[in-house]
């Protein structure tokens, strides 16, 4: 009897798919490091680099007092629960961060998630279904798309951060049950702010719920880094609020979704990702509640860090770069090109800077970039060094004028 090879054949179809990756240029190699996550890392070829592309804002994620942090929950609580939470896997310390991340963001309630993807992928099924409308920036993080795939409400998109066709969508939804507008607070790829004020104020007109994903705004947006809610003096008028342990807040993993009581103990009761996940480990939540315990008390790092933000853009634009505006630490430096944007970020990795090349379908066609992040770790030399590597990168590369 003759063997189907149709198994081999979908090895070889991937075989072919990476292949004309890299024969394109497109191929995303992972870089090893070998050290603490920090302003420089080693990585495993030995090699100290300037790092640019971590979300590591408040420079939080090797700090010392964050291992002892860590360090102490987990000889307190133990490596892990070997359990989901609604069995026998909440511990003290899991209340006790739900509990100060609810004081810090302004809300009645927070349920802890093993990720921001979970908990982005587990908010909107519990909560809506066919009768309600989900409207969506065009261009919100893959969870949130996902999320909303898994739910059976209708879907609505307006074209990211208008306010003209989101006041359209909702005219469209008008005979839906429940609205709900979501919306990044901070676009990751561009740096962008959503217009939360204006967003607010069309939700009143029209009846609407409104959620933000925080992942890039906790921690330092706003004059007290409370988020992108705080920046646009909306605090209280926001209804869901999703966002992550694993960037500015510590930078472990771990997310959180916070809210009124009734919708977070809907979660507990409903939300898959949480009934089917185990609990966050305790050293991430014992460390997690240090990080609100020092941020509620200063903001010095968040003040560095917007300092050396301003620093960063004005440098770089005027060595001829093209960056996309604002005044959030991501700053996307524009190359348009994928393939030239994976050969500038090899070419400042030889001269011991560390960022990422982003292309389609990442960022849209054509959109191609290097995405630098700015940390309150760096120092104004590893930044002007950094600087220094940008400006002979581009002229090698025929990037800039002069």
């Amino acid at each position: 009897m003759a063997l189907d090879t149709r198994r081999e054949t979908f090895y070889e179809q991937l075989a072919q798919g990476l292949d004309g990756l890299r024969e394109q240029g497109l191929f995303k190699p992972e870089r090893v490091i070998a050290s603490r996550q920090g302003a420089e890392v080693v990585c495993d070829d030995c090699r100290t680099l300037i790092n640019l592309c971590a979300n590591n804002y408040l420079g939080l994620s090797g700090d010392e007092a964050m291992v002892s942090a860590a360090v102490d929950a987990t000889e307190k609580y133990g490596y892990g629960l070997s359990s989901v939470r609604f069995i026998c896997g909440t511990q003290t310390v899991h209340k006790e961060l739900e509990r100060a991340l609810s004081d810090f963001l302004g809300t009645e309630d927070t349920i802890l998630y093993a990720a921001a993807f979970d908990a982005n992928g587990g908010v909107f099924e519990p909560l809506f279904d066919e009768q309600d409308a989900i409207i969506s920036d065009a261009l919100n993080h893959a969870s949130i798309i996902d999320g909303i795939r898994l739910c059976k409400a209708a879907r609505y998109r307006y074209q990211h951060n208008d306010m003209a066709d989101l006041e359209a969508q909702l005219q469209a939804a008008a005979d839906k049950r429940h609205k709900i507008i979501v919306t990044d607070g901070v676009f990751s790829m561009d740096g962008t702010i959503a217009q939360l004020d204006k967003i607010c104020d069309l939700a009143d007109r029209y009846g609407a719920l409104v959620m933000i994903d925080e992942c890039h705004a906790s921690g330092f947006m706003g004059k007290t880094g409370r988020g992108t809610h705080e920046h646009h003096g909306v605090m209280g008028r926001i209804d869901i609020i999703t966002g992550t342990l694993g960037k500015a807040l510590g930078g472990a993993m771990g997310g959180f979704t916070s809210g009124r009581k009734a919708v977070i103990q809907t979660l507990r009761q409903k939300s898959r990702p949480y009934l089917f996940s185990n609990s966050l480990a305790p050293a991430i939540a014992g460390a997690s509640l240090d990080v609100l315990r020092r941020l509620s008390s200063s903001t010095e790092l968040r003040d560095r860090l917007h300092a050396n933000t301003a620093y960063f853009r004005a440098a770089i634009s005027e060595i001829g770069f093209t960056i996309k505006p604002g005044t959030h630490p991501v700053v996307p430096v524009m190359l348009f090109d994928a393939p030239l944007a994976q050969k500038f970020a090899q070419r400042l990795y030889e001269l011991g800077v560390l960022v990422t090349g982003f292309f389609y379908p990442v960022v849209p066609m054509g959109q191609a970039r290097v995405r630098v992040q700015l940390s309150a770790a760096h120092t104004r030399e590893q930044l002007d060094k950094a600087l220094a590597a940008f400006r002979q990168a581009g002229q090698e590369l025929g990037l800039l004028k002069n």
